[in-house]
């Protein structure tokens, strides 16, 4: 597997300008996508290589996690060999228009992108979830009362948090992740409100405080996305995704690189 590298950005989410010029010229491909790949033997496929569990370097300095797994999936499913293709959040949708990659990994819809792009049905859960050690007692947003919860400053996480958190709730806030989770690990905060990636590696290290969640804020997951038009290759890859659900594989990668089943309503 080829892997290019470039830099990824913080945010998974392009900005509304980018698509907005976007638009005028994201009509119907002249040419079939799937044709072109089959023909090149190879899809080109858009990933954050920097954006564990679902991708990052390995100790053996290659690229590995959900995506790259799930990109190898899609690739056997056509007959093909799968290109990874470095993308950041400020590029990945020019670099579909362009030709540049045949397909995004980690995209979350929105009916803006839905002008630009095609979207497959979800193949991975993404959502905000709080998380605490086994033995503290939290259902629900009532039972924050009380509780230190740990949160990284201006993220979805905070806004979402804040909105149902009561009054007698401490939230924490900190510059970055890395100060949520060690506040959390150490004790400092009860609470730490987390994407199931981030919550994916820290229960990959098997903290000794046993942390699990507790209840989700929001849900949003995440998607695949062809060039607006390509109809067979989305087609194709949506085939492709029924059958890993079927089989099960699909939920073997969620246990394998999120650390949990996928849910029952997925």
């Amino acid at each position: 597997m080829k892997v290019i590298m470039s830099r990824r950005s913080v945010l998974v989410h392009g900005s509304a300008l980018t698509l907005g010029l976007l638009i005028g010229g994201a009509g119907p491909a002249k040419a079939d996508a799937l044709d072109d790949v089959v023909k090149a033997g190879v899809i080109k496929i858009g990933i954050f290589e920097d954006f564990p569990p679902f991708a990052s370097l390995g100790a053996d300095m290659k690229v590995q996690g959900y995506d790259v797994d799930m990109a190898d999936a899609l690739a056997k499913g056509i007959g093909v060999r799968s290109e990874l293709v470095g993308i950041t959040g400020q590029n990945r949708i020019p670099f579909l228009v362009e030709h540049k990659v045949d397909a995004l990994l980690s995209i979350g819809y929105s009916d803006e992108r839905a002008k630009v792009v095609d979207f497959t049905a979800p193949y991975a859960p993404y959502y905000i979830a709080v998380m605490g050690p086994r033995n503290v007692e939290v259902k629900g947003p009532a039972d924050l009362t009380g509780k230190t919860i740990a949160v990284n400053r201006g993220t979805l996480e905070d806004t979402e948090v804040t909105k149902v958190a009561p009054p007698g709730a401490v939230i924490q806030r900190y510059s970055d992740y890395n100060g949520v989770i060690s506040s959390f690990l150490s004790g400092q905060a009860q609470l730490m409100v987390v994407g199931n990636d981030v919550g994916a590696t820290i229960l990959a290290k098997h903290p000794a405080i046993e942390p699990v969640e507790k209840f989700r804020l929001l849900t949003s997951p995440s998607n695949m996305a062809v060039k607006k038009g390509e109809t067979r290759l989305q087609q194709k890859l949506n085939d492709i995704l029924a059958g890993m659900r079927k089989d099960g594989s699909l939920n073997a990668l969620a246990i394998k690189w999120l650390k949990q089943p996928l849910p029952s309503d997925f």
